[in-house]
């Protein structure tokens, strides 16, 4: 098989200039200063705690060495795959990639060809690593000692768009050394809102070709001028087996006191619970404002939040306490309901327990890439109430949850994509809701066993890696 690069590539039809050659040079550097400090810092961790296993999975390991001859065709390998994403980091890319690699490792040999692995796109977690599963850890260093030859692979740049190179901040720029030397690249990539900004379409048609997770999303890159034919849905896989109510032991929560409000006595509340970061766009501001309307103390409800940061510090607990005072809400009669801020960490090998401590999930976001604590929350049988727009459109219905509506399309008001619009989910809306599943609690089982049977059967890493190495397999044989 005689494997070629792809001819459509916007850079390889000109002359790589002195300007594009510098920036390479520059991003060869750059691999290297930023390796250092994660080594460094690493070095002096392990003074204080048993880091020895990521030590191995953070190590440099340049294999694109300049210089390297090119092997022939007659003695070319099974192409490598190449996948570099903020394996390291607790963010959505992150858990995303997770669940790709870990669907896909499963087809190499049958679809013949090798994987390996990189961190990029985000800063690197040790809180994060440790506290994935044992078999995740497992994985990492296998994908990441693999062999794979630049020259040889199909890279894959799961990050957003400005992760892409040449970066627009200090990451490990992917594709390494630009878009010449390896043999195709995709980029993984969504985004919240309603469009993409110019610079992000431009970088999307770099690519040979765009992997976007909804229907939602090929629509909205190709209105914004990605090229049409670059751009396909490749649905994100749930490890259903690992997110399996079955298999756990509620996590405990009656020692997190609340926040706001109080539980309602001896009676076990219903529990709803929210998993998110602090930000706008995951509307925090219309969850506290229709579960706090809705809900009072007598009514042994209860809402559990697991809040990251985002920008900000982890002060979660006056951030919320302020927010009610400042709504001008009218405390009820008999006390509000409580809210509960985890303020525990919780692994990532912990978090089924945490769904299966609740009753129910919600989430009404305004905008979404695919939304995964949601997804996770269905693989584990709960009834979801989330916002009908963007990502979650494309696994949520009537039938395996409660889409919220939106009231209208608001614009971004602050950061870097003010102008851009998303989706103002319904409050009072969502208040009906959740008192509809609090009320009619064998309707929200209903939903939830309907959930997670949608989610094996659509959305499980076996159909999913399926999906993605025939979609491999495809770019091999275009090459061929």
């Amino acid at each position: 098989m005689s494997l070629t690069n792809p001819q459509n590539r916007q850079s390889q039809s000109q002359p790589r200039n002195d300007q594009t050659h510098l920036i390479t040079l520059k991003c060869k550097s750059l691999i290297l200063s930023l390796w250092a400090p994660s080594l460094l810092i690493l070095i002096l961790s392990l003074s204080l705690a048993k880091f020895t296993p990521i030590l191995h999975y953070l190590k440099p390991n340049l294999l694109w060495s300049p210089g390297r001859a090119q092997p022939s065709s007659a003695h070319l390998r099974p192409p490598c795959v190449l996948w570099m994403a903020p394996f390291l980091s607790p963010g959505g890319y992150s858990s995303e990639a997770w669940s790709y690699i870990t669907s896909l490792s499963s087809f190499t040999k049958t679809h013949n060809f090798s994987l390996k692995i990189l961190p990029h796109g985000d800063s690197n977690s040790f809180e994060f690593f440790n506290g994935l599963p044992e078999k995740s850890k497992n994985l990492a260093y296998e994908l990441y000692n693999a062999d794979c030859e630049l020259s040889e692979s199909i890279v894959v740049c799961h990050s957003e768009p400005g992760a892409w190179f040449p970066p627009l901040f200090q990451t490990l720029p992917c594709p390494p050394t630009g878009y010449q030397e390896p043999l195709f690249v995709v980029g993984r990539t969504m985004f919240e809102t309603d469009r993409i900004n110019p610079n992000h379409v431009e970088r999307c048609n770099r690519m040979d070709k765009i992997w976007v997770p909804s229907e939602f999303h090929v629509s909205m890159f190709v209105d914004n001028g990605v090229d049409e034919s670059k751009v396909a849905k490749l649905v994100q896989p749930v490890d259903v087996e690992f997110f399996d109510p079955s298999k756990y032991q509620a996590f405990a929560l009656e020692s997190i006191k609340p926040v706001v409000g109080s539980r309602c006595g001896d009676n076990k509340d219903f529990v709803f619970l929210s998993v998110f970061k602090w930000e706008q766009r995951k509307g925090w501001d219309v969850l506290l404002k229709a579960f706090l309307s809705e809900f009072s103390r007598s009514d042994c409800v209860s809402l559990y939040l697991l809040v990251s940061a985002y920008h900000s510090d982890t002060k979660f607990g006056a951030k919320i306490s302020n927010f009610v005072k400042q709504t001008g809400l009218v405390p009820p009669a008999d006390g509000w309901a409580g809210v509960h801020v985890i303020n525990v960490h919780v692994a990532q090998s912990d978090l089924p327990r945490l769904y299966k401590a609740a009753d129910a999930f919600v989430l009404p976001t305004r905008g979404e890439g695919w939304g995964r604590p949601i997804v996770e929350a269905m693989a584990m049988a709960l009834p979801v109430i989330a916002t009908n727009w963007s990502g979650p459109t494309e696994y949520l219905t009537e039938e395996n949850g409660y889409p919220l509506p939106i009231d209208e399309m608001s614009e971004v008001s602050d950061g870097p994509f003010v102008g851009h619009k998303w989706a103002e989910p319904s409050s009072e809306r969502l208040r009906v809701l959740m008192r509809r599943v609090v009320s009619d609690r064998e309707e929200g089982r209903r939903r939830g066993r309907r959930a997670r049977e949608d989610m094996m059967k659509r959305f499980s890493p076996e159909v999913v890696g399926r999906i993605l190495a025939d979609e491999i397999l495809g770019i091999v044989r275009m090459l061929g």
